[in-house]
């Protein structure tokens, strides 16, 4: 009888720990905020509230991908996506980042209104034949794109438009290497909307769960 009591015991707890764990996977909030500067201080607005007719956004940019096709500001036209920078040859965080944002571009594999966006901080030597061995190698799927263009453009886009790379007071130019492993998710009307620790799980879990809020947002 004792044996029975206590396995109905474990049996309740087993039960209430799934039930923590659905609800840690859920959305921290039903909407999501809105950042336009470096400090990532949410702005919470409505989607339909004017001010964002001036908010920031992420301004028109033109690169080439590892298929050679060219991917511009019209390639994520109505998606939502999520951008990081990264290079091929990197031997220290860029495999952990691509292995986590596989994670999040496996769940959304068949979502054609969601896209991912890798940049090359290493341009001149992430050509498309590198970038297209490295898509193969790492089984990289056809919502992903990894690219390569002018390095100014690049490194100024993830400065000024996408805030990865907190400066800590200092201008940083373009021969002041830039290197982060921060995941940003961007909305429909290239607005960001998220910033993510790409060497994280449950940020990167938590990512997942801001992807599926912003595609109820109207």
């Amino acid at each position: 009888m004792l044996n029975r009591f206590f396995l109905l015991i474990g049996f309740i707890i087993m039960i209430g720990c799934k039930s923590n764990n659905k609800e840690k996977m859920s959305s921290r909030v039903d909407v999501l905020p809105f950042y336009n500067e470096a400090s990532f201080t949410p702005r919470w607005l409505s989607s339909l509230d004017t001010d964002l007719d001036d908010f920031h956004s992420i301004p028109e940019f033109n690169f080439i991908n590892q298929d050679g096709r060219v991917v511009n500001h019209n390639t994520f036209k109505n998606k939502i996506y999520v951008a990081d920078f990264f290079f091929t040859t990197c031997p220290g965080i860029c495999p952990k980042m691509t292995t986590n944002m596989s994670v999040v571009a496996d769940k959304f594999k068949n979502d054609t209104t969601v896209l991912f966006l890798s940049h090359s901080v290493t341009p001149s030597i992430d050509s498309v034949a590198q970038l297209k061995k490295y898509a193969l190698d790492k089984n990289i799927g056809k919502n992903w794109h990894l690219v390569t263009g002018n390095k100014k453009e690049i490194y100024d886009l993830g400065r000024q438009a996408y805030f990865v790379e907190e400066n800590l007071g200092e201008p940083k130019g373009i021969d002041d290497f830039l290197h982060t492993e921060n995941f940003v998710l961007i909305d429909k009307n290239k607005h960001i909307r998220g910033i993510y620790n790409g060497l994280n799980k449950n940020s990167v879990l938590q990512l997942i769960e801001d992807i599926k809020t912003l595609k109820k947002e109207k």
